[in-house]
């Protein structure tokens, strides 16, 4: 009978001992099985089954939930949050401080250096990521993190990090780093709003100036051209009744030189043909009076 109950007792104690060699594997986990305290293996989601302790063992690790540790500020619940300066006070390059809250996004890549290499992983992507972001927004100005230049620091941060976690062989991946808030201290956020307003105004005076430019420019432009368009215009039509006048007196003269008392008489009668023709003003000195009479009346002995 003693035997019998010993028997059962040891046949209940190997079940027991041999069910906590079963273990089941989350969805987003894999299971790292290690052989005396060695890794050997590792398994995806579901019932598996190993020897039990001290032969065999296993370690689960979260290989699809994505991870956040948070620079310059704390979550203290939904919707709420509370700024760390010690962390988010950062120096520029051009030697003003500025406030910058970021957040790091990252999965576990390989499961076997992280679980065997790392012992506080928030701690580990923190630090790193604070220290090359330093570094980064110590690269530029301050206008520059605060406008244009938060997205190549937030991309440049990224990089960096990614480099030196793949030197420490810790099998994380960054996903992202996203500057969340940017922004100069509260001491001195007045006299930085007022800079700002200064830098408006004057943007805004150089448009106006270069729309007044553009306005005025374009239109002088069109009456110098204008005005040189008539000017040649008139250029042009100088010579020509100069140079038509000239080959009228050339041809003349050929005539002239041919019958010079014809010629000469021909002139006369024209040129009084076009005073018989035309009003003319005489001055009567006498009177000391304007008088504008028909040159053929005049001829003639009539005036008015």
């Amino acid at each position: 009978m003693r035997k019998k109950i010993l028997i059962t007792v040891i046949v209940v104690v190997l079940i027991f001992y041999l069910s906590s060699g079963v273990y089941q594997v989350g969805p987003s986990e894999v299971a790292l099985v290690k052989t005396f305290g060695r890794y050997t293996s590792s398994v995806g989601p579901g019932m598996h089954f190993h020897l039990p302790y001290p032969f065999q063992s296993h370690v689960k690790v979260d290989v699809k939930s994505v991870r956040k540790i948070e620079i310059g500020f704390r979550t203290v619940k939904v919707g709420v949050y509370e700024s760390v300066p010690s962390e988010s006070l950062m120096l520029t390059g051009d030697g003003n401080i500025v406030s910058v809250e970021a957040a790091v996004q990252y999965r576990i890549s390989d499961p076997a250096s992280f679980a065997f290499n790392v012992v506080r992983d928030e701690e580990l992507v923190r630090f790193t990521a604070e220290s090359i972001l330093r570094q980064e927004v110590a690269r530029v100005d301050i206008d520059t993190i605060l406008t244009i230049g938060r997205d190549e620091v937030a991309l440049k941060t990224k990089e960096k990090l990614q480099r030196i976690l793949d030197e420490y062989g810790v099998g994380i991946k960054i996903d992202r780093v996203l500057l969340q808030e940017v922004a100069p201290p509260d001491e001195v956020v007045e006299a930085f709003d007022d800079v700002n307003n200064a830098k408006q105004d004057k943007e805004r005076m150089i448009k106006e100036a270069e729309r007044y430019y553009n306005d005025v420019v374009p239109r002088a432009q069109g009456q110098a051209e204008k005005m040189i368009r008539e000017a040649e215009a008139y250029a042009n039509e100088v010579y020509l009744t100069a140079k038509g006048k000239a080959e009228r007196f050339l041809k003349v003269l050929k005539e002239y030189e041919k019958a010079p008392d014809v010629t000469a008489r021909r002139m006369v009668y024209e040129a009084l043909e076009d005073f018989l023709n035309s009003s003319t003003v005489l001055v009567d000195l006498e009177n000391s009076t304007l008088k504008i009479l028909d040159a053929w009346r005049f001829l003639g002995g009539e005036g008015r």
